[in-house]
């Protein structure tokens, strides 16, 4: 994959908030740590959604204003099957503190949740979950 990012297994458009404001503000550590574990896992880990601006993420999920994708510290890949198995180990190798499992449905909709968000009061971490139907 050719890439306009420094980080040679993503894009911008896969980066950028999906709303039209163009924003893109991943935090550098985050996708130091997303490289390297797009490396030990050897295949491909497309971004449905990275960075989401407040607005657009109170308005796409029950986080709200502030939810891990507005931190520049999340990311949605689309991954299912064994490599959905196979990532979840790595990514909770590889330092991720927050893994969000949608794998029920079309192959095309699944994937999982990334983020490296620290420890907090209202959200303990590390911590993993599945989204509902």
């Amino acid at each position: 994959m050719m890439s306009d990012t420094p980080w040679p297994h993503f894009t911008n458009a896969e980066l950028t908030c999906r709303c039209g404001c163009g924003r893109m503000e991943m935090q550098a550590d985050f996708m130091h740590k997303l490289e390297s574990l797009r490396e030990v896992f050897g295949r491909p880990m497309p971004v449905t959604s990275g960075y989401r601006c407040p607005e657009h993420n109170a308005a796409i999920s029950v986080t709200g204003s502030n939810g891990p994708h507005t931190s520049g510290a999340a990311v949605d890949v689309l991954v299912s099957g064994q490599d959905a198995y196979d990532l979840i180990d790595l990514a909770k190798a590889a330092g991720m503190s927050g893994v969000g499992v949608k794998q029920h449905g079309p192959h095309r909709s699944r994937f999982i949740h990334l983020d490296a968000l620290p420890r907090a009061a209202n959200q303990p971490r590390p911590t993993i979950w599945s989204y509902p139907k």
